[in-house]
């Protein structure tokens, strides 16, 4: 086993000399103008920083709160008879607010140019901001931050802001596990939250040595932007970091956000909520809106550059953990092939529905699917992708518009994510936005223009559903 390598001091002084630090400032009377790059040298004292990021905090989380009110019904709704493997109930219905005195049929029949020209985009179809999002940074739900701390010890509370949606609208915690190479054995994850203490316990047997220490490195704990040992951090006390499996948990995810590190300046950075690693194997391009080409690149480019927002000025201030191709990334991307689907029992081999075994508003789901919904142009079975990059160009819709720090003007090419298992990872879209399938549906018929009809839509949920 090769140990993880460290930037040598010469280099490390080298970086940090060449930053500008000043990202996050706003424009001063004299006209001063916003970087590339963190602030590097901190000359307010910590505890200061974090007393005044602690009394902003209240107003912060009221302000957000009061946005996703104003966007969405966040009630606790659940379908009757409709829950994920291990048992947590689906959310159901729309949620997304219409503007006043319309309906999505209306809605729906009217042209883009229109829709932008009375401004009436639905506010839930917007760019879902992050949580701060003039800060950004990387924010667990607090029952992944509860279970990490009781397991571990570790604390991944932050001091600035909380995590912002309902834990009803997120995935099950902790996800069941499913392997391609032992279907046999089902969810092998005990119930159990993956961890640097059970891994071995839980997959000893099961894997071959590659993917047992690509595991241990994928539950190990490396510096991140917001959880490390400087005087930024975003933690009360200096911090170890974070794991990959923090946001990826058991493999799947946990809905926790981030902001993409690809964007400048702050106001036009995207929210991300964590894909699920789920079906790895089979699928060709790795994060949201990156384009990565194997998973390989994917998990080296998390450690080198996203934990730190892109930026490798701050990850040599922080300690970037530079992970050995050759085999570290090697083994952690071995590992992750093997996460599979949930089972659908109600599919064939080929990815269709079993007429035997489907109900009726499936089968009609279905024939929507690949008919007047035309969905599958871009989710072809039988892992419903494309492994392409699509751009909606949902600014057809809206006019440029600034609110809570973010500025919303395009979201871009998205990621054709697989549908398979999709009833289990809410929240959709690459940002979140959706908190439904049946909010999903909505917005795709609106952006696609695909006037699907009420009965047609709740086909097309249904048929998702088994997925």
């Amino acid at each position: 086993m090769t140990a993880p390598r460290t930037l040598p001091l010469g280099a490390l002084a080298l970086s940090l000399t060449l930053a500008t630090p000043i990202l996050h400032a706003a424009p001063s009377d004299e006209g001063e103008r916003t970087s590339s790059y963190n602030p590097v040298k901190i000359t307010e004292p910590f505890d200061s920083i974090m007393q005044r990021m602690k009394d902003a905090k209240p107003s912060i989380l009221k302000k957000h709160q009061a946005l996703l009110e104003q966007r969405y019904d966040l009630s606790d709704r659940p379908a009757a008879s409709l829950q994920m493997t291990r048992g947590k109930p689906i959310q159901e219905g729309v949620r997304v607010k219409l503007p006043a005195e319309t309906n999505w049929a209306e809605l729906a029949a009217m042209s883009p140019e229109d829709i932008r020209a009375k401004g009436l985009f639905p506010a839930g179809f917007m760019p879902l901001p992050h949580p701060n999002h003039p800060e950004g940074g990387m924010v667990f739900p607090q029952f992944h931050i509860d279970e990490v701390n009781r397991i571990e010890g570790r604390d991944l509370t932050r001091f600035d802001l909380d995590f912002d949606l309902p834990d009803h609208f997120l995935p099950e915690f902790p996800a069941p596990i499913f392997l391609t190479t032992r279907p046999d054995l089902g969810d092998v994850s005990q119930g159990k939250l993956v961890n640097i203490r059970n891994y071995f316990e839980l997959f000893n047997g099961i894997l071959n040595p590659k993917q047992l220490e690509g595991l241990r490195l994928l539950v190990t704990t490396f510096p991140q932007q917001q959880f490390n040992a400087t005087d930024d951090r975003r933690s009360v006390h200096p911090h170890n970091g974070v794991a990959c499996l923090d946001c990826h948990a058991n493999g799947h995810t946990n809905a926790a956000t981030h902001l993409a590190g690809d964007v400048r300046p702050q106001e036009l950075r995207h929210r991300i909520d964590t894909p699920s690693l789920r079906g790895v194997n089979i699928q060709q391009i790795f994060g949201s809106q990156r384009a990565l080409k194997t998973v390989e690149d994917f998990t080296e480019f998390e450690q080198r550059a996203a934990y730190f927002d892109g930026d490798p000025v701050m990850a040599a201030k922080k300690g970037v953990n530079v992970l050995e191709r050759g085999s570290q990334v090697h083994f952690m991307g071995e590992f992750q092939a093997l996460l599979d689907f949930p089972p659908a029992p109600k599919l064939n081999v080929e990815g269709r529905l079993d007429p035997a075994k489907a109900t009726e508003q499936e089968l009609r789901g279905e024939a929507i699917f690949h008919g007047k919904g035309a969905c599958a142009g871009c989710h072809v079975p039988p892992y419903y992708t494309d492994h392409l990059m699509h751009n909606l160009q949902t600014e057809r819709f809206y006019e440029p518009q600034e609110y809570n720090g973010v500025r919303a003007v395009g979201d871009g090419p998205i990621k054709t994510f697989t549908l398979r298992g999709i009833k289990e990872s809410p929240p959709y879209l690459h940002d979140g936005r959706l908190l439904t399938l049946e909010d999903t549906v909505e917005f795709f018929n609106l952006v696609l223009q695909r006037n699907l009809d009420e009965q047609e839509k709740a086909d097309l949920v249904a048929f998702l559903r088994t997925l």
